[in-house]
């Protein structure tokens, strides 16, 4: 009778020990959670720009019957065929809760500065359940790095000539004014209506020179012609002879 009995204990120990064990071990499986990364339709070719805002979509869905919570995103450069990384994106935090068949869509952006050619780009997303943490790939695959592609109508190019030409020309100006300063030049105008009045009270000639200051024998005074009329007209013949022969009858 007690061999049974403790065959009885001991079968029942261990289908409990194996209850717990069978628990424990589906509460730490990790929750299925379904990702899928896309680019925009406007980037049919998965290409990322150097310098630009690049943007992929994740498409994410809880398909487990336990709460996760989304914490941050991130992703990586690697090199294409050794796999090595190139350099590390911008994690963003997010703290988003998943509930329960619950399917949820985000924007993850990231910027490039590398030379152009192909990269594996890798991104992910870290979730907790239960305070357990988890890191499931989102992306993985081969990209396109591709620089601007340039347009004369571009307003941020266009935009930041101008900024950088009024910054130059500005400089050039005041390098100008500190090194070359402008000469000042005096105004004839002004010289000529101060020197006026001058000649006027100092009694100068129209020839140009005071004449105030010379002695008068030395002046040449221009002598008077004797004109034979007064308006200027030539006398007559008849008139000329009439008054030669009144002054002879008075001489004789």
């Amino acid at each position: 009778m007690r061999l049974p009995t403790f065959l009885t204990r001991g079968f029942c120990l261990a289908a409990t020990l194996v209850f717990f064990i069978g628990v424990a071990n589906a509460d730490s499986v990790e929750p299925e959670i379904s990702v899928v990364a896309t680019f925009p339709e406007s980037n049919p070719f998965n290409q990322v720009v150097n310098g630009d805002r690049n943007q992929i979509f994740l498409t994410i869905e809880n398909k487990s019957d336990r709460n996760v919570t989304l914490q941050t995103v991130g992703g990586s450069f690697h090199h294409p065929e050794t796999g090595t990384l190139v350099k590390n994106t911008t994690s963003l935090a997010y703290g988003v809760p998943l509930l329960e068949s619950a399917k949820l869509q985000i924007p993850y952006a990231f910027h490039s500065e590398f030379k152009t050619g192909d990269l594996r780009l890798t991104i992910w997303l870290d979730h907790t359940t239960e305070d357990e943490k988890y890191r499931v790939i989102a992306y993985d695959s081969i990209i396109t790095i591709v620089e601007p592609e340039m347009s004369w109508f571009d307003f941020k190019l266009v935009s930041t000539y101008f900024i950088v030409a009024a910054m130059l020309g500005g400089a050039s100006y005041y390098a100008y004014l500190t090194y070359f300063p402008a000469l000042k030049v005096k105004n004839p105008k002004r010289r000529q209506e101060g020197s006026a009045p001058a000649a006027t009270t100092t009694g100068a000639s129209t020839t140009g020179y005071d004449e105030d200051w010379i002695p008068e024998h030395h002046l040449k005074k221009p002598k008077a012609r004797k004109t034979a009329v007064s308006s200027g007209e030539e006398p007559n013949t008849g008139e000329t002879s009439a008054t030669e022969g009144r002054k002879r009858k008075t001489r004789k």
